[in-house]
This record gives structure tokens, C-alpha cells and sequence, in this order.
């Protein structure tokens, strides 16, 4: 018979969270800096090993309410996403907040699910954000989980959130599939990752792969249009935020055809901007048409769209996974790079490579009840 597991909750000080000997999972853990009649203690939801007793008393089963997370009123955020969130994963946090002389004000548990686990800190702290970010980012490879520095205020739902295409939106590079279609997928493939590592520049990088394209079939556009895998949760994010009233727009150096398709077919997508192919005779004429859609004008095309709708760049983000990102990634209140080439992780402001698109919805203040309100896509 294997060894039972118990799922009970504790009411600890943070101070003894910290210091417990026991690894288990962790389920939950909320907290309030401000003094209640137990004093200042946190709920901690745990599973574990039962013939090794946790050290505290615990006071019932796992009973963490459905309830809105507490309004973030800090002026930091750090937000933990782990798929098998354990207590060895928390103690190290909270053991590299108090080194970094950070304050927690309070605690919530945005999701709660055994496949993920998502736990924002309020905090108090005087930072320099660039090392602070670069310090939790050493922090999430040492303990194997995602870790999200961001401004307290940026803790909301955008009115305007614009996204690349190609590997962000999709789980593809789209010239990348047409070159394999030619044969010559290898050599444009090669091309299309060093540009989004940095090596290349983009518009550069772009004519020679176009010019290689040369001769590829209109007809076959949209067969591979229908094919194009959706990357994870992008579907379930794009939907959340047409319910919460943001805009989104498409900012790709990939081509209209396809974002065209997408947002008529699969996704909740409101304005495109991306790059125009040539044609002549049913077949593609290898030639560009400018203006290229490169990194520049795609922060060009989100600040002049916030400024079209009167937004603030206080109310805008940004989501990528290229170096031909990184100037809309750090454009307004978030750039958040989703399963990021290493340059984009290093620069962008944010970053996720654990869990899906949808994920950013955490980063917006919301938690796993009001994501599920909102309904599917």
C-alpha cells in the first residue's frame, strides 16, 4: 500500500512557514499584514506526507474561499506560477524576500489548481526594477518555477493589449511552413531563429527569406491557414479580455492572410497590423512590400493605436516571444514575453515559459473563479 497524504490548512505565522524542516505540496497560502484577533498569521493549505506531522497545528481541511483576491494597494507585485508548487519552493521565497529586504504586505492565491499553482506578494520595497527583475528570474531556474515582477498598478486589466502572431498567438512560424511546403525549410528555418535570438536583423533577415519563397502557391495559403496550431490558452485569454472590455490587436511580422484568418475563424482579435504578400500569377513573387512590420514599427503601431483610442501607456501591454519584440515589450505598463527565446527572457520586462497565454490573466489581478465567470471561448 502506498503512503497516505493528508490536505489540511494551517494558520502560521510567515515566520514559521519559513522556517519548517517538511517538504510538501502547497495548495494555498493567503495573508494580511494587518493585525486580526489572531494576530498577523498566514492560511496555508498543504498535502503531505502524513507519518512526518507538519510542525503547527492545523486548523481544518482545505477550505480556501472562492472570494476576489484583496485589492493591491503595494507597490510591488511578485507573482509565483508553479506547476507542482511545493513548501521547499515557498520557504526559498520568502527566504530570498527577506534578503532583498522586501516587505509583504499580503498574500493571495490566485489559482489553486494540482497542475497550477499561482501565488501573488504584495510588497513594499525601495528597487531598482532591472536587477530586482533579473534577481527573481535567477531565482525561478533555482526553484523551477515562473516568477512575475510588475508594479502594483499595473496589477489590472488593459484597455489595449497587442500580441505578435507567429509563435505567440500561434504554436508556428508561418514562412518557416510555407519553406517547408518548397523544401526548403531548413534554410528559412535557420534564418527565421537567428533573427528572433537577435542575430539578425529582422528586415534583412525577412527580404532573403521572402526572395526564397518565391513561386509558393496563393492556393495553398489557406490550407495551411486552417492547419496553424493555436498556441495554448491564447483562445481562453483572447476571449477574457473581449469580456473585459480590452482591445487587441495583432502587431506581426508575419502576414495578414493569416491574421485575417484567425481573427475571422478562431480568435477574438479587434485590429491587424502585420506585412502584405505579392503576388503575380497565383504565385508568390518573392518581393516585400513596405512598410515592413519589423520590431520599431510594431511599438510604433501599439503607441499609435493607444493614442487613437486616448489611452495612457499606463493602460497598455504588450505580449511577444522574439527579439523583434522587445521594443513593444517595453513599451507600456507590461511586456510579457510567453515561452521566450533566452535574449527576449533576459530584456523582457515580464516573462512566462511554464504555462499557456491564458496565464497572463494573473498578471491582470484575476483569479481562477473570475476567469472561469467570464466563460468559454
Amino acid at each position: 500500500m502506498g503512503v497516505e497524504t493528508r490536505a489540511q490548512e494551517f494558520h502560521l505565522p510567515l515566520a514559521q512557514i519559513a522556517q519548517s524542516p517538511l517538504d510538501c505540496s502547497v495548495r494555498y497560502l493567503t495573508y494580511s499584514g494587518k493585525s486580526s484577533k489572531s494576530g498577523k498569521h498566514a492560511q496555508l493549505g498543504l498535502e503531505y506526507d502524513e507519518t512526518v506531522p507538519f510542525s503547527g497545528t492545523a486548523s481544518g481541511e482545505l477550505s480556501l474561499p472562492n472570494a476576489a483576491p484583496s485589492a493591491v494597494q503595494s507597490p510591488w507585485c511578485l507573482t509565483f506560477l508553479s506547476p507542482a508548487a511545493s513548501l521547499l519552493q515557498l520557504q526559498r521565497l520568502l527566504d530570498f524576500c527577506a534578503e532583498q529586504q522586501w516587505h509583504i504586505d499580503a498574500i493571495d492565491t490566485l489559482a489553486h489548481r494540482h497542475e497550477c499553482t499561482v501565488i501573488r506578494f504584495q510588497f513594499s520595497a525601495e528597487l531598482e526594477f532591472s536587477p530586482a527583475r533579473f534577481a527573481c528570474l535567477q531565482l525561478a531556474e533555482e526553484v523551477g518555477a515562473d516568477l512575475v515582477l510588475q508594479e502594483g498598478s499595473s496589477q489590472r486589466v488593459p484597455a489595449l493589449a497587442g500580441f505578435d502572431m507567429d509563435s505567440t498567438l500561434i504554436d508556428a512560424e508561418v514562412i518557416d511552413e510555407l519553406a517547408k511546403i518548397t523544401g526548403i525549410g531548413d534554410q528559412v528555418a535557420a534564418i527565421t531563429a537567428a533573427a528572433m535570438r537577435g542575430e539578425l536583423d529582422f528586415r534583412d533577415s525577412f527580404k532573403k527569406r521572402m526572395a526564397l519563397l518565391k513561386g509558393f502557391s496563393e492556393q495553398r495559403l489557406a490550407e495551411i491557414a486552417r492547419q496553424l496550431p493555436l498556441k495554448e490558452g491564447a483562445q481562453n485569454l483572447l476571449h477574457c479580455l473581449r469580456k473585459l472590455g480590452c482591445k487587441t490587436v495583432i502587431l506581426s511580422g508575419g502576414f495578414t492572410y493569416f491574421a485575417n484568418f484567425l481573427q475571422k475563424e478562431r480568435l477574438a482579435v479587434d485590429l491587424i497590423h502585420a506585412n502584405e504578400l505579392e503576388f503575380a500569377g497565383g504565385v508568390l513573387t518573392g518581393e516585400v512590400i513596405e512598410p515592413i512590420v519589423d520590431g520599431m514599427r510594431k511599438r510604433l503601431l501599439l503607441e499609435e493605436t493607444a493614442k487613437d483610442m486616448g489611452l495612457p501607456l499606463g493602460q497598455v501591454v504588450a505580449v511577444g516571444d522574439g527579439a523583434n519584440d522587445i521594443p513593444m515589450l517595453n513599451l507600456g505598463a507590461l511586456g510579457i514575453a510567453i515561452h521566450p527565446k533566452p535574449k527576449v527572457r533576459r530584456e523582457a520586462p515580464q516573462a512566462i515559459t511554464l504555462f499557456g497565454l491564458d496565464a497572463a490573466l494573473y498578471l491582470f489581478g484575476l483569479n481562477d473563479r473570475q476567469i472561469a465567470e467570464l466563460g468559454q471561448p
